[in-house]
């Protein structure tokens, strides 16, 4: 079967448009075992605006005794103009669990060749939410992982900016100096204090870095552990308040209040000893358009990192993504050179690529 081509081409403008999540369920978590309960219940009416249920996810109650797994995603809305439904340029599938006290938290780049959940469609992971929401983008990342996921954590762009402002500003340590050619804006290597503007296109920026979208998410993440930081060491009760009422206005979440109160008393120690990785792919072309192919090996060693984190047993991978890995191997694939082979997809069905 000959590759197959997107019948819409993305556009230049929003390819430049580039999303970012907080790590939400920690500063909640933080916020919820700072502040107490009675702080806390008091914003219970503006938290329960956030609830927004995802059909077919795997049920769980939170407990004590029990890991919990999050996707926790983030749109390109809410800044720099849009108001469209956008899509998930960022996804983090993050699990914690209560009896190692640890938490584990792996990026998936938004490249990623997946097909799409419930659709004969391959495509890039972050237009699963384009095509069914929140429901479709945890099937979908279930289905590349094998990995159950209870809960989904969805933020808007315009978010990061508020809540970086909220708490005064966030230290970072920037890798290299750069000009950011969408945004104008400019970092000198070394420590950094920055605002909520200057956070977002630090967390965002990908054209720039030598490392490409994986240097983007090692910042990303050094941007959710200074804001956890910082948030954690606060004792300012309205800070928290003012906190929560912003997420409340930017998030969407299946997580009921009852179970972020029970995150709160039972897991707050487990985000503060993460376990950080990334689901790495070799950068390749379907016809004209770039994607990031995972190899299989490095799939199952994801797959068997957030299995073993929930307490499950690995189990060998054997999915959409593994099957085309081993017909491309077979065929000549070159996954050893890095110079943006040209990938096969043999069993696509119809592939309809969202207009973003």
């Amino acid at each position: 079967m000959p590759t197959q081509k997107p019948k819409h081409a993305i556009s230049k403008r929003h390819s430049k448009t580039r999303a970012f999540i907080l790590w939400t369920l920690a500063i909640i978590v933080i916020l919820l075992g700072s502040a107490g309960a009675y702080a806390a219940y008091q914003t219970k009416t503006s938290l329960d605006k956030t609830y927004s249920a995802a059909h077919g996810a795997h049920t769980a109650k939170v407990a004590n005794s029990k890991p919990v797994s999050i996707l926790l995603m983030g749109t390109d809305t809410g800044a720099l103009g849009r108001t469209d439904k956008g899509r998930t340029d960022t996804m983090m599938v993050v699990t914690i669990n209560p009896k190692t006290k640890k938490a584990t938290m792996v990026s998936i780049p938004r490249d990623t060749l997946v097909k799409v959940s419930g659709t004969n469609n391959t495509e890039k992971i972050n237009a699963a939410y384009t095509v069914g929401g929140a429901s479709t983008s945890m099937k979908t990342v279930e289905n590349l992982l094998n990995v159950p996921l209870n809960y989904y954590v969805l933020l808007n762009m315009g978010g990061l900016e508020k809540v970086v402002n909220a708490i005064g500003g966030i230290d970072v340590k920037v890798p290299f100096s750069w000009s950011d050619s969408h945004t104008h804006m400019s970092f000198e290597k070394g420590k950094a204090h920055l605002n909520g503007k200057q956070a977002l296109a630090f967390a965002r920026m990908r054209y720039e870095d030598p490392n490409g979208d994986y240097g983007r998410q090692q910042r990303q993440q050094q941007v959710i552990q200074q804001i956890v930081k910082k948030v954690s060491k606060s004792a300012d009760i309205s800070m928290y308040q003012k906190l929560l009422n912003l997420l409340s206005n930017n998030m969407k979440t299946n997580m009921a209040f009852n179970d972020m109160i029970s995150l709160a008393e039972h897991d707050k120690d487990s985000v503060k000893n993460v376990k950080k990785s990334s689901l790495k792919g070799l950068g390749a072309y379907i016809n004209d358009e770039a994607f990031q192919v995972p190899n299989t090996q490095t799939l199952q060693t994801t797959s068997d990192l957030l299995r073993k984190s929930l307490g499950l047993s690995t189990q060998t991978l054997a999915n959409f993504n593994t099957k085309e890995n081993q017909q491309n191997t077979k065929n000549g694939f070159d996954w050893k050179s890095g110079n943006n082979p040209v990938y096969t997809v043999y069993d696509s069905g119809d592939s309809q690529a969202v207009s973003n």
